[in-house]
């Protein structure tokens, strides 16, 4: 017996015996001798054969390729494929550049010496398992030559091996003997239990039919077919000599029923999923082809959650149970390492690590998900206090888990800024709603992800001092929940609600605001807000006087004073579906008057907003809907103002009502018509539901708002830096024309 292994297929071949023969085989034979003295040759040439067929069955599925040298069995930790993980994420290597299984039949007996009982099965790929079974001419029992001219004839078939490897070995690989029955047996030579599996080896055949002239080469080919059909572990060719001619006999071993799976090391993977993959075998022949579908639907489940886990080893016990072990990567530590903005290198960061490590849902002790990395990536961008974020994992020495690194470049915390924008409270003067601004703002104070936020604008007529201090995730909490501390004072029109006053004189509401808000997740794209807002808020005249009425002598505070106190309790909740503009969006907001003291005021008040997409070819439909309703004694500059730019266009800002309750409804497609430019058809419809008089000093009756009205028109947006710039032009219900000119989406 000699036995040569090349790469992971192991090849055997036994001496042939010579064969008594009469007269009229001799010259037969003497052509069957002169091939079996060259059989190590002929072997040796069928071994690149097969390589080359291996080679070009993986190039045909696009696999990757066998390695050249494995060990037996797969390593009893997944550090070699961290490691080529740890490639693949840095760009260098593929995810798992080569993987083997083994299927080892266990109780096997000495004499299967002679063939190959190892497949390997490269994951991931389409191409059937192969092995090699040794190709050998036997004797009839009655052969009479004797052990010592057997060996003779061996030793002499050795020593002409070498001479014979040239045009010899290709002139025998070609020259054709006549079969005239071609037969499936089990390895004792007797027919097969099963006769499905008989039929299942003779479909395989492709060149060895009875009657028909045969090359060593077509018959091992043959073997592979039956090999290939998955239902064997061996196949061996026994050409035998009989009255009627040349029989060729494959000898197979079937493979074991399938009765039991075990499965070790999968502690993600669900046992429904293992139950679906195997249960179509129970009971049958395992078939080599289906075990490695399964396999390979296995692999496939942790690949699509980008998962670090991978069938390892597969073993087949005795009594027909298969034993797979998956490798499943853990994470070993999660570390933080800051890099310099220029020259990439690792530096000392102003950010503690603790700060980042709790916005990472990866822990330890979970296996290594890359989609759940990329998530955690993408969260500490949106802290806004890092300018690039990747995670390296690498393997924790040889414990078969992975160390996750970190890289962060942190973007300057703070610094100044200017800018502009317009009033959408303003209308009298195309430039006097013009706001410019200025601000301070520092994105990570303490290190800790906390914000801070000092910012003035200034217009004509408006103007706003705000600090706000925020922090987006309280130290100690484990709901996410965040802070943010206000303190604002503000000037704005009054001509929402009081409209221009007749003798060209202007109000402005000034507010003094201090509160402090409480947010956080409770549910996937839900989120709620909770806070204690204080308000002192007045009417001046345009010279800054206090005021408490208008030109009509209506009142402009509930309490008739100069301000109105007010301490409101706040709660809102929020959905955002996919978080884009045109996604499903809906939002309840309540305040609550809190009369601590007699003056203070007491009032409910309700506002909801909702938004429904929808996409139409090219186009998007977005229907929007708002409306709210005051409970209660309120000053009369918190009505409900109707119209304008973000209500009903085709009316000035406030001019169709001004109420205690309100409804508006819009319509609008967009359309893309050239690059960044989209063109836009809408129509509005808003009404304060008859509740105009019902306002302390019903300043809508007093100006001749109608209470209801619509509009429709066009326009087109242009993405830009600042957000959507809009220019619309609309039509009101009593034909009257106006542009719309805005930053950013209606609200």
């Amino acid at each position: 017996m000699r036995m040569e292994r090349n790469g992971d297929i192991l090849f055997s071949s036994s001496p042939s015996l010579k064969i008594p023969s009469t007269s009229q085989e001799r010259s037969f034979l003497e052509n069957l001798g002169s091939c079996s003295k060259t059989l190590f040759s002929e072997l040796s040439r069928t071994r690149h054969s097969l390589t080359r067929l291996v080679d070009s069955v993986k190039h045909r599925h696009n696999s990757a390729q066998l390695c050249q040298t494995r060990p037996k069995r797969w390593p009893d930790s997944p550090t070699w494929m961290l490691s080529s993980v740890t490639g693949l994420l840095t760009g260098k290597s593929r995810l798992f550049n080569s993987i083997s299984f083994s299927l080892n039949q266990s109780a096997q007996s000495s004499e299967s010496d002679s063939r190959v009982e190892n497949y390997g099965i490269a994951p991931g790929t389409q191409s059937p398992m192969l092995c090699f079974a040794s190709l050998s001419l036997t004797p009839p029992v009655q052969s009479t030559q004797s052990g010592s001219d057997a060996k003779e004839t061996s030793q002499q078939q050795q020593q002409q091996q070498v001479p014979h490897k040239g045009h010899s070995v290709s002139r025998n690989a070609e020259e054709r003997v006549l079969i005239s029955e071609v037969l499936v047996r089990t390895k004792d030579g007797e027919e097969l239990e099963r006769k499905d599996l008989e039929t299942e080896a003779l479909a395989a055949l492709k060149a060895s039919r009875a009657n028909s002239a045969l090359t060593i080469r077509e018959v091992q080919e043959d073997v592979h077919r039956i090999i290939e059909s998955g239902y064997f572990c061996s196949c061996t060719p026994i050409a035998v000599d009989t009255r009627d001619g040349i029989r060729l006999v494959f000898q197979v071993e079937p493979n074991q029923e399938f009765h039991g799976l075990v499965c070790e090391g999968a502690n993600v993977l669900p046992a429904k999923f293992l139950q679906d993959a195997f249960q179509d075998g129970y009971g049958k022949v395992i078939n080599i082809k289906r075990l490695e579908e399964a396999i390979t639907s296995i692999n496939g489940w942790y690949m699509e959650r980008g998962l670090f886990g991978i069938v390892s080893d597969i073993d087949t016990l005795s009594g027909g149970i298969i034993r797979l072990q998956v490798a499943e990567a853990e994470v070993n530590n999660v570390s933080i390492r800051f890099l310099d903005r220029k020259t990439g290198e690792p530096t000392r960061g102003k950010t503690r690590p603790e700060t980042i490590l709790r916005q990472l849902t990866t822990k330890k002790g979970q296996v290594y998900s890359m989609l759940q990395g990329k998530r955690d990536v993408d969260t500490v961008l949106t802290m806004g206090i890092m300018e690039d974020v990747s995670i390296i994992p690498q393997p924790a020495g040889d414990t078969g888990k992975v160390d996750l690194i970190m890289n962060c470049v942190e973007r300057p915390s703070g610094g100044f800024s200017a800018g502009g924008g317009i009033s959408s409270g303003i209308t009298s003067g195309p430039l006097s709603g013009l706001i410019g601004s200025f601000a301070y703002s520092h994105r990570n104070l303490f290190g800790r992800n906390q914000k801070l936020n000092i910012s003035l604008e200034r217009g004509q007529i408006d103007s706003i001092f705000r600090v706000n201090y925020t922090d987006p995730w309280i130290e100690g909490d484990d709901k996410r929940t965040s802070r943010s501390i206000m303190v604002q004072n503000s000037r704005t029109p009054g001509t929402l609600v009081h409209g221009n006053q007749p003798d060209n004189s202007s109000l402005t509401i000034g507010r003094v605001t201090a509160g402090i808000e409480y947010s956080r997740p409770f549910r996937p794209k839900w989120s709620g807000t909770a806070g204690l807002i204080f308000q002192h808020a007045g009417v001046r005249d345009e010279k800054g006087n206090p005021i408490i009425k208008d030109f009509y002598s209506s009142p402009l505070t509930a309490s008739g004073k100069t301000h109105d106190d007010t301490l409101l309790a706040k709660f809102e909740s929020i959905y955002t579906g996919s978080g884009d503009h045109g996604s499903t969006m809906f939002a309840f907001n309540m305040e609550q008057g809190l009369p601590v003291f007699p003056e203070w005021l007491f009032f409910n008040r309700v506002n909801t907003r909702a938004r429904k997409g929808i996409d139409i070819g090219p186009a998007r439909f977005l229907l929007s809907l708002s409306g709210g309703h005051v409970v209660g004694n309120f000053s009369p500059h918190e009505a409900f103002a109707i119209g304008g730019t973000n209500s009903v266009r085709g009316y000035e800002e406030g001019a169709v009502g001004s109420g205690r309750s309100y409804v508006v409804g819009s319509g609008e497609i967009s359309f893309p018509v050239r690059g960044p430019v989209d063109g836009v058809v809408f129509a509005d419809y808003g009404t304060d539901l008859g509740s105009g008089n019902t306002v302390p000093g019903d300043p809508a009756g007093a100006r001749l708002k109608p209470g209801s009205g619509y509009g429709y028109g066009f326009g087109v947006r242009v993405d830009s830096p600042l957000g959507p710039l809009r220019l619309e032009y609309a039509f009101n219900d009593q034909q009257t024309g106006r542009f719309h000119f805005g930053v950013g989406y209606r609200n």
